[in-house]
């Protein structure tokens, strides 16, 4: 699967937020569209070691996190920071949108 082209995630931006206000509407409003559009559970790398990402989370000051697993241990990691395995899980693409909106 191809990355979005930058008009592709533009199109994606303005669906998520398109009914948003301020910046944490379209924060909530990404968390949203993301926890319904990504296939989860999926598996990835995080410093080497795999990991389940079992569910996405809107974390206060921390943004939109994945909450990944390994045996019994749970880390947040943020969207921003996550790498994706490849090939990347249906409904991937709201997360590039995501980092393409973020400052």
């Amino acid at each position: 699967m191809a990355k979005p082209s930058k008009a592709e995630l533009d199109a994606l931006v303005e669906q998520a937020v398109v009914d948003a206000y301020d910046e944490y509407e379209q924060l909530t409003a990404f968390h949203a569209v993301i926890e319904q559009e990504l296939a989860v559970p999926f598996q990835t790398t995080v410093l080497g070691v795999e990991v389940t990402v079992t569910k996405i989370d809107l974390v206060p000051g921390s943004g939109i996190v994945a909450i990944c697993t390994r045996k019994r241990n749970r880390q947040a990691i943020g969207l921003l920071d996550l790498p994706l395995p490849a090939p990347p899980p249906a409904g991937a693409e709201w997360i590039d949108a995501y980092r393409h909106w973020t400052p």
